[in-house]
């Protein structure tokens, strides 16, 4: 993904600052109770700007400071190269899984995208 396809605040400067629609995203990652999750499109969404991969692109660079797991694939398929640290976080926190047929590749879950989906409730103050 080009840097151009990022909001215009978003796009990384190579400072110690965090671009503020970075810092949106990861707020409301932070947001999210345990035990649920919300697609990147369900966050782009609730800060009305953005779409899925922007969020993707703002968790991938500065998610690992937040519950990055809780932001998940509208799919429900675990993210790649991260699927049995995510899996032990949901395990731990009571996240809606569907197990995986003994056909899947790697016999891994998949999150119970019905079940586990957290539609934001309320905005909290402060939010757009």
């Amino acid at each position: 993904m080009s840097e151009e396809s990022l909001p215009g605040d978003a796009r990384p400067e190579y400072t110690d600052a965090l671009p503020e629609y970075a810092e949106r995203v990861l707020e409301v990652a932070e947001l999210i109770p345990a035990g649920h999750v919300m697609t990147y499109g369900d966050v782009a969404e609730w800060l009305e700007e953005g779409g899925p991969r922007q969020v993707g692109r703002v968790m991938a660079l500065y998610g690992g400071a937040v519950p990055w797991w809780r932001v998940v694939r509208a799919d429900g398929v675990l993210l790649p190269g991260h699927e049995l640290e995510a899996l032990g976080h949901y395990r731990a926190e009571g996240t809606p899984l569907k197990e995986a047929s003994r056909a899947a590749e790697g016999h891994l879950p998949r999150l119970d995208m019905r079940r586990a989906r957290w539609e934001g409730g309320e905005r909290a103050e402060g939010h757009t």
